[in-house]
């Protein structure tokens, strides 16, 4: 029998591992080398006086992708990890008395619609059923394509779809076509927010956001978000797999146009077919000699790229009173925030700010009787955040959060970190101190993101956040399928 090609993964998180599964049930033989001490990338969890913390990710929408992606393998989530349907979904807070639970379902969604501005149930319908179709066509045919040629998007179908898509017309007018209250208004738009891009510089295809969390759910794996990488890692080595932990790597070699040792800190690694899923930027600009890079320092620094995050893990003595599961913090101007992360990028003056509190659902993320809160403000990337920034956007936000509870927190906090650009470029070398990618807008669409192969390496492909389809969890799973499914073409 011919020797399997062996294909070498750079980087364990969601898109390496979906990759690298794939490439193993195709009958390559796989190696993942993964930089830290634990599989999943940015959705890595550390435990601490009796609590769970997810680090990362923490909405676990669009439930379909996951169970294609387990389907691929004959297998489903509920094999792995046991799923709950949030209700209410999440709660805006729009002042210290003044907040709204989302509830789960759309009859229970469309009376709260209703209640805030007369008309608004019928048109949330009319709304989403325009979404539906462009989730139906968005998600099951646009981000499954490795678009790396504009002739995969030249069918007379796929020209109509674009124009019903409203790629061209800002979801920010498209949505105001439907609503004027703007309480309504930032309800719908706050999906948007995970696409990295204001809703008036996003393309109004991404109302397909608002279908995937009003229409699917929002949805909670029980033991936190980490339980879908353990999934993935079981999965991954039950093909046969191999993961090789604290193993950052510092070289690829380049031989006759084809990248044929891989090298890390610990020693190198002899290659057919390499894929990165580690930083696409820090692959191409640091790894690989400069005749071989697919892009230049000026292109980089030319990509308008998601918010990064100034992040707080929380254990807390005591239940927190009137939080929700999912919490936003809508109670200062969005329009000042957007502007200082995209337009003049500073650290916020009155950020916005998310709360999850994971503990009002799982009660094995923290001790009895106590809480376990994330707190995530969006900022812009490319920002100094010395420890003394961090403290005061942390008593800001407590400020803020106790007044909406109506007591103290911060006198029962028993444990307390924060994670921000820094620590995402030091974990993931996160070009900028990013922690979403590239924003969503449309001259970083499908053809004009960085492409999934290098150009002049012929066994060099890419996957993640930074390339296609884009950032989040969903599009992290389908990234790595694509570019499985590319390497198979070219070298099955």
């Amino acid at each position: 029998m011919a020797r399997a090609k062996h294909v070498i993964v750079i980087g364990a998180g969601f898109a390496g591992l979906s990759a690298a599964t794939s490439l193993a049930d195709k009958g390559f033989r796989v190696t993942v080398l993964e930089k830290n001490a634990q599989a999943g990338g940015r959705a890595r969890v550390f435990q601490d006086s009796g609590f769970t913390f997810d680090m990362g990710p923490s909405w676990y929408w669009m439930p379909d992708v996951f169970e294609t992606y387990f389907g691929r393998f004959g297998k489903k989530p509920s094999d792995y990890y046991q799923l709950v349907r949030l209700d209410p979904s999440y709660a805006v807070i729009f002042g210290a008395d003044d907040a709204v639970n989302v509830p789960a379902g759309v009859d229970n969604l469309q009376a709260v619609f209703e209640n805030m501005e007369p008309g608004a149930s019928r048109r949330l319908l009319d709304f989403l059923k325009q979404a539906a179709y462009k989730y139906e066509v968005g998600i099951n045919q646009f981000v499954w394509k490795p678009s790396r040629r504009v002739s995969e998007f030249m069918s007379l179908k796929l020209l109509q779809d674009v124009l019903r898509l409203d790629v061209f017309q800002s979801f920010s007018s498209h949505v105001r076509k439907y609503f004027s209250n703007e309480r309504l208004l930032q309800l719908m738009e706050f999906p948007i927010l995970f696409l990295g891009a204001t809703p008036e510089n996003t393309p109004a295809m991404y109302s397909l956001m608002n279908y995937a969390e009003i229409s699917m759910g929002t949805w909670y794996p029980m033991g936190g978000m980490h339980e879908i990488v353990k999934a993935m890692v079981k999965l991954a080595e039950e093909k046969g797999v191999e993961i090789v932990l604290n193993h950052p790597v510092k070289q690829i070699t380049v031989t006759n146009g084809s990248a044929r040792t891989v090298e890390t800190y610990q020693g190198a690694f002899e290659a057919d077919i390499v894929v990165a899923g580690a930083d696409y930027q820090h692959v191409d600009s640091k790894l690989l000699a400069p005749d071989y890079r697919n892009y230049d320092d000026r292109y980089w620094n030319s990509r308008v790229m998601a918010p990064s995050s100034l992040l707080f893990y929380l254990g807390i003595d005591r239940r927190v009173p009137r939080l929700q599961h999912h919490n936003l913090f809508f109670d200062e101007d969005f329009g000042q925030h957007a502007f200082e992360i995209y337009e003049k990028p500073q650290w916020p003056t009155k950020p916005l700010f998310y709360v999850s509190a994971p503990s009002k659902t799982d009660p094995g993320v923290a001790p009895a009787g106590m809480e376990n809160l994330f707190i995530l403000i969006p900022v812009a990337p490319d920002l100094n955040d010395p420890e003394e920034t961090r403290e005061r956007y942390y008593e800001l936000v407590m400020d803020r959060l106790e007044a909406y509870v109506g007591e103290s927190i911060r006198d029962h906090v028993i444990f307390k970190r924060s994670y921000a650009h820094s620590n995402f470029i030091a974990d993931y070398h996160a070009f900028r101190g990013n922690a979403y990618g590239l924003a969503n807008t449309l001259r970083q669409t499908a053809i004009l993101k960085p492409g999934l192969k290098n150009k002049r390496v012929n066994n060099l492909f890419y996957t993640g956040q930074l390339t296609v389809p884009g950032p989040g969890v969903p599009p992290s799973l389908i990234s790595g399928l694509v570019v499985a499914d590319e390497v198979a073409k070219e070298f099955g």
